[in-house]
């Protein structure tokens, strides 16, 4: 159980702007030993880590990442929103993240942003930066749009995927056996300790998301999940520190 990956959900979200540096710096302070963040492309083809689609949400910037530069994203605010202490905070690149994890032993679950907007050439791009990097081993990529995760297993079979999934999904692991996948991201209600012995008489694990509550987060655990996604790494930590002592 103490081998259960902490994915810091957008870095340390609960505690710094989300898919910031502040946020991943932080996550690693506070125990992750796994960062979840979210990927788009920008105008001009670049590969930068923010959540929405759109910009005012999370920096002082309007209209939409895939209508903006760059340039014009990194002149942007993206602190500013949560906390004043945080301004000058900037949207990252993914190579900024890669930087920043290459010499640890952190695992990144990168999530493709290609459901509201389809971007062209986005898995072959990831993918590219994640081989430059060396990082095959380290990365998992998920999505919700799971031709997309298909794309990603015919291009970079070595590389893990994991499916986003709601509620409902009748038998999982059969399913995400069609795609290829290696794993179960799926909402942390539809985890119960059944599914996670099935998924793993398939060759499937589960990393459910955003679990918060340390119950929850401790139900999850004794049910055998090899991950959990969390706004708070340090209150998975803490947890996985008792149960690894116990």
């Amino acid at each position: 159980m103490g081998n259960v990956i902490n994915f810091a959900h957008r870095g340390a979200s609960a505690y710094c702007p989300e898919n910031t540096l502040a946020a991943f710096i932080r996550s690693l302070e506070l125990g992750a030993t796994g960062i979840e963040t979210d990927v788009q492309l920008t105008k001009d083809g670049e590969l930068v880590l923010i959540h929405d689609e759109t910009l005012m949400r999370t920096t002082d910037g309007q209209g939409w990442v895939k209508n903006t530069t760059l340039e014009e994203i990194r002149t942007l605010d993206a602190g500013s929103w949560y906390d004043p202490s945080f301004k000058g905070q900037r949207v990252p690149t993914l190579d900024e993240l890669f930087e920043l994890v290459k010499e640890r032993n952190i695992i990144i679950n990168v999530e493709l942003k290609n459901g509201a907007v389809i971007y062209e050439g986005l898995e072959e791009k990831v993918i590219e930066r994640i081989r430059a990097y060396g990082l095959s081993e380290q990365v998992i990529l998920s999505s919700f749009n799971h031709y997309s995760l298909a794309l990603c297993k015919q291009i970079a079979p070595d590389i893990q995927t994991g499916i986003l999934y709601m509620e409902g999904l009748y038998e999982p692991w059969e399913y995400a056996r069609t795609l290829r996948a290696d794993a179960l991201h799926a909402y942390h209600f539809a985890v119960y300790p059944e599914f996670v012995a099935s998924a793993k008489g398939h060759g499937m694990v589960y990393h459910p998301f955003t679990v918060n509550d340390p119950e929850e987060m401790q139900r999850l655990i004794q049910a055998g999940v090899a991950g959990i996604i969390t706004d708070y790494p340090d209150r998975l930590a803490a947890l996985l520190q008792t149960t690894t002592n116990v």
